[in-house]
């Protein structure tokens, strides 16, 4: 999987760059962060995992990165600065990922900082056999994110009934991948079940695309060869 992440790295940096003109603002994911990411989603399958992630506050976005990709429109909780180590924070179905375990919280901040508490500044949750938009409740849950809001689509097979791979032709898509053409590749196996291919976007509560981009341990993006100022 490290080979086949860091081709996939390489592609949807060049996507990231070429499209960076669409998007208001952006956010450096280190590779090792994604790699995690993609392990414990596939391992939570087909329960969706919900991540979340403070800024790394040692790890400033470098000059040249941040000049290559803004400046930035929008900023949000966290900008300027490498995303931090992701933390699980919940495990379940669509209709309870997104809610923090009563006993982190014990309802204190519900009303007013919504049902995560907002524990951390960002999150990202899977789709399992889902493309990666949000959904209205992704929406509604992203009302109480600081930082940014991040969906990892998943297709695998064999698909439990009731959860086969749903498709969307008409959005903006972001596929994680190398680039593969005719019948679909076997990425991974993961207790007896195929992993074909990855989505990833992200977003802001005000609904504004963030554009990713994923970057070594010091935040140079992978592939780019971005030169310094």
């Amino acid at each position: 999987m490290r080979d086949w992440l860091l081709g996939a790295a390489e592609a949807y940096n060049r996507d990231s760059y070429e499209q960076r003109e669409r998007y208001s603002t952006y956010l450096l994911m280190p590779i090792d962060t994604l790699r995690t990411v993609i392990q414990w989603s596939m391992d939570s399958i087909p329960d969706e995992v919900l991540i979340g992630f403070d800024p790394d506050r040692e790890r400033p976005n470098p000059g040249h990165v941040d000049e290559a990709f803004g400046p930035a429109k929008t900023e949000f909780s966290g900008h300027g600065y490498l995303l931090g180590k992701p933390h699980i924070v919940n495990v379940g179905d669509s209709y309870s990922v997104h809610h923090v375990p009563e006993e982190w919280t014990d309802g204190v901040f519900s009303q007013e900082r919504g049902a995560r508490g907002s524990r951390f500044s960002s999150f990202l949750h899977s789709h399992p056999n889902a493309y990666a938009r949000p959904s209205p409740a992704d929406a509604e849950a992203a009302d109480w994110t600081e930082g940014v809001e991040m969906i990892l689509g998943i297709r695998f097979s064999p698909a439990p009934l009731g959860l086969e791979w749903l498709e969307d032709e008409e959005s903006h898509r972001r596929g994680l991948d190398p680039g593969s053409e005719g019948e679909l590749p076997v990425l991974a196996q993961v207790s007896g079940r195929k992993i074909h291919a990855f989505e990833l976007i992200g977003y802001l509560r005000n609904g504004e695309g963030v554009n990713l981009v994923i970057t070594s341990p010091e935040g140079e993006p992978i592939g780019l060869g971005v030169s310094r100022a």
